[in-house]
């Protein structure tokens, strides 16, 4: 068993460790609320821009444009990933399920070109064909970011550098469910875009959108701001998807420490009381051995008592 000094400062220890990870769980927490909040409060413009674009292909059937130049004749294909992953561990499995999505991505793909963002990324995908240059953090994920991101996809996409432009991601389904995903950026196709009904008076439409000077300028202006409340989206998926596993895994960490200290104290009790015992034991020990102890009785002889005479007879004994 270990001794009462050594349980003290284990229990100490673990206390530190509970108060760090509960301290991690509170702050994933703030950072996931606040993330949401700016999400939420962008989401209507991007909205608007991916039902417009919907309605213009939605009235032109035979449109085309850059943005939707799918290049069959090119083989073979230079495909880039963008790789969104964190900036740190302590996250459960989080890392290591995007990672997986992506290495299946590439095995898969002849030409690959990584985009990595998040330190971890980096890290995993060192000495393979990735872009040195580009340089993004996971953490607080802003619009200006995602549209930096944005604009060097597109000028790489239609310079012919790229042709295709695939996001590799973490949905955040609900606050238990998160899986790794992936969204085709570039090309556009008519599939990613769902056009609603519009609304009839009397059997006529009654919305008359006239696009100036044309719907091939318009989509030249408003596809990038579609892929950059795109990429936005995915950086914000993934970073409530990566705090949101890291506080499970401190929440669970901080009920573990919790329960540890628990079996310690358990644990230092007993060795207290064992010490304690000890200790009475060797005092009423020690202390029946010093009162019993038996000393060799002397025989002393009794007093003699003479009464002597003047003459110096002796006259009585006893």
């Amino acid at each position: 068993m270990a001794s009462i000094k050594e349980i003290r400062t284990r229990i100490k220890s673990v206390d530190q460790t509970l108060k760090i990870t509960n301290a991690m769980y509170l702050i994933s927490s703030s950072k996931m609320r606040k993330a949401r909040q700016q999400l939420n409060g962008v989401e209507p413009y991007f909205q608007k821009i991916q039902d417009t674009i919907a309605d213009i292909l939605y009235h032109s059937e035979e449109f085309h444009h850059p943005f939707m130049d799918t290049r069959p004749e090119k083989k073979p294909r230079t495909v880039g990933y963008i790789v969104i992953t964190g900036d740190k561990g302590l996250a459960g499995a989080y890392n290591h399920n995007v990672l997986k999505l992506a290495e299946e991505k590439l095995a898969a793909t002849e030409n690959p070109v990584l985009f990595v963002i998040g330190q971890v990324g980096r890290a995993y995908f060192a000495g393979k064909n990735v872009d040195g240059e580009f340089l993004y953090t996971a953490q607080d994920p802003t619009v200006t970011r995602a549209r930096d991101i944005s604009e060097t996809m597109v000028n790489l996409f239609l310079r012919g550098q790229l042709d295709e432009v695939h996001v590799i991601y973490t949905e955040m389904v609900n606050p238990v469910l998160m899986r790794p995903a992936t969204y085709q950026l570039l090309p556009l196709t008519r599939e990613q875009f769902s056009h609603k009904e519009p609304q009839y008076t009397a059997g006529q439409y009654n919305r008359q959108v006239v696009y100036v000077p044309s719907a091939h300028k318009v989509m030249d202006k408003i596809v990038p701001g579609y892929l950059k409340g795109v990429l936005f989206g995915c950086l914000v998926e993934s970073f409530c998807s990566e705090q949101n596993a890291r506080m499970t895994a401190m929440d669970s960490s901080t009920k573990n420490a919790r329960e540890m200290i628990r079996t310690l104290s358990l644990e230092y009790n007993r060795a207290r009381q064992t010490a304690i015992t000890q200790e009475i034991t060797e005092i009423v020990g020690g202390a029946q051995q010093k009162g019993g102890k038996v000393r060799p009785e002397r025989h002393i002889q009794p007093a003699l008592t003479l009464l002597v005479s003047a003459d110096g007879s002796v006259l009585h004994r006893s």
